[in-house]
């Protein structure tokens, strides 16, 4: 059994594709198929689901895959401490995000990321669940939430600002809210949960706790998106980090920001957009130069805040 063919192996099982991995590691798609038959026959098991729409693992295939992966990961860790010239940002790096923000801005910084190291590739996975990095076999994580003690090393990136909005047509016909009480007359768009639906937060400065303020509208949503178009349409008013935000939705006037002398958030504390990883990930050159391309790419402040 050789070690290009368990890199073969992992590759096809995050790609789900013979022909891309093949061009990830340009050789012929020939090549990498009779590889992974012959590490089926060594093994004697089908690894693999084979169709023409797509290929994917096996339940002795996952269980492999598990396996095989953390050696790879193990071997290339130790060629890494001995050897300079095998260190570099290459191979392939597991990231975590969050649905939303991965959609809106992660998935647009790999493919930068991807474009200054060719020889990396990346499975990105977009879930809202948490996740244990170790089970899951993620090297980066982006989450956002409370600076909690998770074991994990990292580097917050930003605070996760509010924006308060509404559109021209919406304020001039229902006026412009002076003060966070003024809401409880307005129309009030909600993103509803698991749970319940927003609460929201007010403060004057960070020096103060915030004070909820129990708002309600025409229109609750699990889908963040569409609250905020119907926001765009005039239908009343959000409450969204900054990062949700259409680019040009404020500088070309579809909607404008409201009582910006005050701090808000949807939570009665303030939190974070952190990058994290096992520490047993961070002893790869490959981890560290991800984690250190998005904390750069995304900025401090985030550079989705100068649309606002």
């Amino acid at each position: 059994m050789h070690i290009h063919t368990l890199r073969y192996f992992l590759t096809v099982a995050t790609t789900g594709s013979f022909l891309a991995t093949a061009r990830h590691f340009d050789v012929p798609a020939s090549s990498v198929s009779r590889a992974i038959a012959a590490l089926e026959k060594e093994v004697g098991q089908q690894l693999f689901y084979r169709s023409t729409r797509a290929v994917r693992l096996t339940e002795p295939g996952q269980r492999y895959y598990t396996q095989v992966r953390a050696a790879v990961e193990l071997l290339d860790s130790a060629t890494e401490q001995i050897d300079p010239r095998a260190s570099g940002t290459r191979g392939l790096v597991r990231i975590n995000a969050p649905e939303s923000l991965g959609r809106l801005h992660i998935g647009a910084l790999v493919n930068q990321m991807q474009r200054k190291y060719p020889e990396l590739l990346v499975e990105l996975t977009l879930t809202n669940t948490f996740v244990d990095p170790v089970q899951a076999g993620a090297d980066v994580i982006l989450r956002v939430g409370r600076l909690v003690d998770s074991g994990l090393i990292g580097k917050v990136v930003c605070n996760q600002r509010y924006v308060l909005a509404a559109s021209p047509a919406y304020l001039a016909e229902h006026g412009t809210p002076a003060n966070p009480e003024d809401l409880l007359q307005h129309s009030c768009l909600l993103y509803k949960g698991l749970v319940e639906p927003q609460r929201w937060h007010f403060r004057r400065s960070a020096d103060e706790d915030y004070e909820p303020l129990v708002v309600s509208g025409p229109l609750r949503s699990n889908n963040s998106e569409i609250l905020i178009q119907a926001a765009i349409a005039g239908r009343g008013i959000v409450l969204f980090p900054t990062w949700l935000f259409p680019p040009t939705s404020f500088k070309d006037g579809r909607l404008v920001s409201l009582l910006a002398d005050w701090e808000m958030s949807a939570y009665a504390d303030q939190l974070y957009i952190q990058i994290l990883s096992p520490e047993n990930r961070l002893r790869s050159q490959k981890v560290r130069d991800v984690s250190a391309f998005l904390v750069e790419a995304i900025g401090s402040p985030p550079y989705w805040e100068q649309w606002i």
